[in-house]
């Protein structure tokens, strides 16, 4: 009896022990598990994102449209430069035609060269093979133009130039001769009689060449009448060399009834400046676009 009391004993202590125990086991596995799932907050909007970074990077095409406005600034520079050197062959050409004439050369290819040169000439006119070259307008003495063209009906300003083949006396050539401005009521030679020079004259001439057909311009109404200063054709009906001379103006020939010199146009075109505005305002509307499309990402 006594040993079975001291196992019940032992029974009901250790029952106690466990009853005593295991809540505290419980606190302290919650405890445990509580520090285990409780972490630091993290504020992710303090890291950069990998869609924001791309987002502010300029891609291979932003860089390619970059070649737009570039190209159209370098495309002006290249402007301003061609305007300086139009500007200086205009000035040159008009210095040369203040030179000193000279005599012309005993080889007539040498003109190719000469263009806008003055040269000294004797001869005669060959007035049976007379041309006319218009319409035109009249270049006064003083440089100044009247109005006149292929639609206008003003005798004043509207008028035809004369060519013609001029022998030269020191050889067997022809040459052809621009003798000047006449108006529409004296296109016929019979209308100026008193200017048809029978005798040999010596006169001061400009030195051009000939012209391609102009755009837009009609073919020749054929016979003695051309457009435009249609050398080959001009030089095969009348026989002449390839050459093609302005007379220079002279108040006594042209008090004479005779056809107005000083007919000679510095046909050269100078748009550069138009063009560098063009090209340079381009540059700068695109290279807005470009800041404000590519750089700065602002929507229109």
């Amino acid at each position: 009896m006594l040993r079975f009391g001291t196992l019940m004993c032992r029974q009901a202590n250790c029952t106690l022990l466990r009853v005593s125990v295991m809540p505290a086991s419980r606190n302290t596995l919650q405890l445990v598990t509580r520090k285990m799932t409780q972490r630091p907050p993290v504020e992710w909007t303090s890291i950069p994102t990998k869609s924001a970074k791309d987002k502010e990077r300029i891609t291979a095409l932003g860089w390619f449209l970059l070649l737009i406005p570039a190209t159209t600034f370098g495309l002006g520079c290249w402007q301003v430069k061609r305007k300086i050197w139009k500007e200086q062959l205009i000035k040159d050409l008009n210095e040369q035609l203040n030179k000193a004439p000279e005599p012309l050369p005993e080889d007539l290819s040498d003109l190719s060269h000469m263009e806008y040169r003055l040269v000294k000439i004797r001869g005669r006119f060959l007035h049976d093979k007379e041309m006319r070259m218009g319409p035109r307008s009249l270049i006064r003495p003083d440089g100044g133009e009247t109005q006149g063209g292929l639609f206008s009906q003003r005798d004043s300003g509207n008028g035809y130039l004369i060519v013609t083949p001029f022998q030269l006396a020191d050889r067997d050539d022809i040459v052809l001769v621009n003798r000047g401005w006449v108006s529409r009521k004296q296109v016929e030679p019979e209308t100026r009689s008193s200017g048809q020079l029978p005798a040999e004259v010596e006169l001061t001439a400009v030195v051009r060449k000939g012209e391609a057909r102009p755009q837009f311009t009609p073919d020749h109404k054929g016979g003695n009448s051309y457009l435009y200063r249609d050398l080959t054709r001009m030089c095969a009906s009348s026989g002449a060399a390839p050459v093609f001379l302005d007379a220079t103006y002279d108040a006594k020939v042209a008090a004479q009834g005779a056809p107005i010199g000083g007919q000679t146009r510095v046909t050269l075109r100078n748009d550069h400046m138009s063009y560098l505005v063009t090209w340079f305002s381009l540059s700068a509307a695109t290279s807005f676009l470009w800041y404000r499309q590519i750089v700065k990402r602002i929507p229109f």
